[in-house]
């Protein structure tokens, strides 16, 4: 009886640990002292059942002569019916953890090898951030390997296309331009794509627009957009992205005089910029700031920036109703940024340990490190809360999406 109370004591001294192990205070120190576990060690076990069995074996010691002592002060009745209820509350405990869905659930990608699509070309912020999230779900996805896999063409409809007909379990993720909300919003046939039935993962980030113009051009306003001879060449992705989608809606909430030329991936439009081919570009903030810092360009025109930003805002200078709703509609779109999302229907048993991965990423120190490092702003938010973002964007009222497709198929 003796040795099975010294087990179930080292039991529940390893599940106590877990919940403090990586708690950076008193606590903490204080289990140090008593276990005599290094703290490292004793979180890697926590999220992996066979490393916790290890554990279990290294408390046993301490564990052992905790239990001997309480026995010797527990002689007389009183003493052993706190020591019966403590030996008995531990075994509830560890029946408890044991039946915990996040254990079984933590094995599930041990061995297997996830596909993150990022559905534009390499180089670029998406690609950045894709490579960023892969390398760090793999940590929080212990035993598995995830590999990036690039997959481009109009405008990131094919790389999502590709996600949407992946095999839902869990095996295939990926990332791409929320300018397919636009194309969602017009399109006829959704038997390849439907947004708000996708398993969504995460976002992780908030992106303001920013209209940037060439150093090499001689547009250096939102008023020379009027005041030129000739329309103002812009570049853009495929026609069903964001940044094609946006441009256009830009041109109408201020009526730009403007030429779209597409199909620009990647870096491609800031590079054509560098060379003098097209004056300007609309696109996120974090993935033009090196090519501005450089001093290959200029911001004219900001679009969902924070307060206080010291950019020209759009919201500021819309002056119609419908300049208004438009620059209202582009701000909605920048609050989910950097999206990771797989097929429908991937179970929940699978998808909740994709999505507490990627929580559990962004707040991982070193990644926070590399993206600012990176100038890659990180505003994360769960994947029911996008699911939930996505659905009600969807959802708005008739009239409303009327207004908007009656706007994006006019373009």
């Amino acid at each position: 009886m003796e040795c099975a109370s010294d087990v179930i004591v080292s039991a529940a001294g390893a599940m106590v640990w877990c919940e403090f192990a990586e708690t950076p205070g008193i606590m903490g120190k204080i289990l140090a002292a008593t276990y005599g576990v290094e703290q490292r060690k004793s979180a890697e076990a926590c999220h992996d059942p066979l490393k916790w069995l290890q554990l279990l074996r290294l408390t046993m010691p301490q564990s052992k002569t905790m239990s001997r002592s309480l026995k010797g002060r527990t002689t007389n009745g009183v003493g052993m019916m706190i020591r019966i209820i403590a030996l008995a509350g531990s075994w509830v405990m560890l029946v408890l953890w044991a039946l915990n869905p996040a254990i079984a659930q933590s094995n599930l990608f041990d061995g297997k090898t996830i596909t993150y699509i990022v559905a534009t070309k390499p180089g670029g912020g998406y690609d950045t951030m894709g490579r960023l999230v892969a390398r760090y779900l793999e940590k929080y996805l212990p035993g598995s390997q995830v590999i990036v896999k690039n997959v481009p063409g109009a405008g990131h409809l094919v790389g999502a296309k590709m996600i949407y007909a992946a095999d839902p379990d869990g095996l295939t993720i990926g990332s791409f331009n929320t300018g397919l909300m636009y194309w969602q919003l017009t399109a006829d046939d959704l038997s390849e794509l439907d947004l708000t039935k996708m398993s969504w993962i995460g976002k992780a980030a908030v992106e303001s627009r920013v209209l940037v113009v060439s150093a090499k051009s001689n547009v250096k306003s939102l008023e020379d957009f009027h005041n030129v001879d000739h329309p103002v060449k812009m570049a853009t992705s495929g026609q069903s992205s964001a940044s094609h989608q946006e441009t256009e809606l830009l041109a109408k909430a201020f009526n730009l005089n403007i030429q779209i030329i597409t199909g620009f991936e990647g870096t491609e439009a800031e590079l054509s910029m560098m060379r003098g081919e097209v004056d300007a570009y609309l696109g996120s903030a974090s993935s033009l700031k090196s090519f501005v810092d450089n001093g290959n360009g200029k911001i004219i025109l900001e679009i969902g920036g924070k307060p206080g930003s010291p950019l020209p805002q759009a919201s500021a200078l819309a002056k119609t109703d419908e300049a208004k709703s438009i620059i209202s509609l582009i701000e909605t779109q920048s609050q989910l940024a950097r999206l990771t999302a797989g097929p429908p229907g991937i179970p929940q048993d699978r998808l909740q340990p994709l999505r507490d991965a990627y929580m559990a990423a962004f707040a991982d120190p070193g990644l926070i490190a590399e993206a600012e490092k990176l100038g890659l702003p990180i505003v994360p938010a769960a994947g029911d809360i996008v699911a939930e973002r996505i659905r009600a964007d969807f959802g708005q009222k008739p009239e409303i999406l009327a207004l908007l497709r009656d706007l994006l198929k006019d373009e």
